[in-house]
C-alpha cells in the first residue's frame, strides 16, 4: 500500500511545522531539566539508563519522594518525545522535494543532539549531579535550541551562499550579541550552581560567592541590551526586511521580560517557580537571538518542488 503524499513527499509547510515542533520540544526539555534541578529531583531516578536497578520505571523507595521520581522520570520520558519529533523532522526534510543539503544537515543535528544530550544526562546522574555536568547539560540544550531556530528559517529559504542584508559592521555586532548571549547563559548556570537551587541539600555547590556571580550575570545582560540598542540605532539607517524588524522587536521584548523576571526573583529570594520561569524566558532569548541572526542573511527563495536546486535570483 503506497504511503500518503504527506509522508512520502512532505510539503515545505509540513517540514516547517515539524521544525517549529523541534524548537518547542527542545525548549520544553530545557525547562523540565531546570525543574528537575530546582526541585532537587535529579536523583529521583538514581541510575541510568534504568530508573532503578532492574526497573526502567520508578518504584516505591523509602528515601526518594514520589514527586521527585515523577519529575525526573517525566523528564526522561520527554526525551523520547523530543527524539521522535527530531527524527520525524529529519525524515521530512530528507523527503521534501527538492533536496536541500543545508536543510537536511540542520535537521540531522537534532536527533544526533538528542542522543548526545541523553549521554550527557546519563553522565550527570553517574557523577551525582556535579554542578559542571548540569551546566554542560543546559548549554547543550541552548545550542540545540539556537540551531533548531535556524532550522525553522531554513525551511522557507534556498540553499544559496548567504548574502548579508545588513552592513558587515552590523553582522559583526550580531556575532558579538551571540557571544554575549552564550556567556550570559553560562554565567546563569553558575549562579544556579552556587545557589540554593543547585539540587537537593546534599548536592555539592560551586564554591563562588553568589552575589559576585549574580553581578557578573547582570553585567552580561546589560551588555546584551547595549549591543541590541546599538544594533537598533544602526538598523534605522538601513532598509531592513520585515523579518529582520520582527526578529529585532521580539529580541528587545524578550530580553526586557527576562530582565524583569530575573530582578524580581532575586529580590524575592529566588523562589522555585520564578527560577523555572527565568529558564523558560532564557529559551525565549535564545530563540529570538537566533531568529535575528538568521534574518540578517539571505539564502535565496524557497525552490519550487520540481526544481533540482535552489533558485539563484538576486536578493529581494
Amino acid at each position: 500500500m503506497p504511503l500518503p503524499n504527506w509522508i512520502s513527499r512532505p510539503s515545505p509547510r509540513i517540514v516547517r511545522a515539524l521544525a517549529v515542533a523541534v524548537v518547542v520540544t527542545q525548549s520544553l526539555i530545557a525547562v523540565t531539566g531546570a525543574t528537575v534541578r530546582v526541585t532537587g529531583s535529579g536523583l529521583g531516578c538514581p541510575t541510568w539508563p534504568q530508573c532503578f536497578p532492574g526497573s526502567m520505571v520508578p518504584i516505591s523507595h523509602a528515601e526518594i519522594a514520589p514527586l521527585h521520581q515523577a519529575i525526573e522520570f517525566g523528564n526522561r520520558l520527554l526525551t523520547g518525545v523530543v527524539g521522535f519529533i527530531a527524527l520525524a523532522c529529519l525524515l521530512a526534510a530528507w523527503r521534501c522535494p527538492p533536496h536541500r543539503r543545508r536543510l537536511v544537515g540542520l535537521a540531522l543535528i537534532m536527533p544526533v543532539g538528542v542522543v548526545v544530550q541523553a549521554i550527557i544526562g546519563g553522565m550527570t546522574v553517574l557523577v551525582d549531579l556535579a554542578w559542571w555536568s548540569v551546566s554542560v547539560h543546559f548549554m547543550a540544550s541552548a545550542v540545540l535550541i539556537f540551531l533548531a531556530t535556524i532550522l525553522v528559517k531554513a525551511t522557507s529559504e534556498g540553499d544559496r551562499a548567504p548574502v548579508g542584508v545588513i552592513p558587515r559592521s552590523m553582522r559583526h555586532l550580531l556575532t558579538a550579541l551571540v557571544v554575549v548571549t552564550a556567556a550570559t547563559l553560562v554565567a546563569g548556570t553558575l549562579v544556579t550552581a552556587a545557589g540554593p537551587h543547585a539540587g537537593d541539600p546534599a548536592t555539592p555547590r560551586l564554591g563562588f560567592p553568589v552575589p559576585t556571580l549574580v553581578q557578573t550575570h547582570s553585567t552580561l545582560v546589560m551588555a546584551y541590551v547595549l549591543i541590541l540598542a546599538v544594533f537598533g540605532v544602526w538598523l534605522r539607517n538601513t532598509r531592513p526586511t520585515k523579518g529582520l524588524l520582527k526578529a529585532y522587536g521580539a529580541a528587545c521584548a524578550m530580553v526586557l521580560v527576562q530582565g524583569a523576571i530575573g530582578s524580581v526573583q532575586y529580590y524575592l529570594g529566588v523562589p522555585e517557580g520564578l527560577v523555572i520561569l527565568h529558564v523558560a524566558a532564557a529559551t525565549g532569548v535564545i530563540i529570538t537571538t537566533a531568529a535575528l541572526w538568521g534574518e540578517s542573511r539571505y539564502r535565496g527563495p524557497l525552490p519550487a518542488p520540481g526544481s533540482t536546486r535552489a533558485a539563484e535570483s538576486a536578493p529581494a
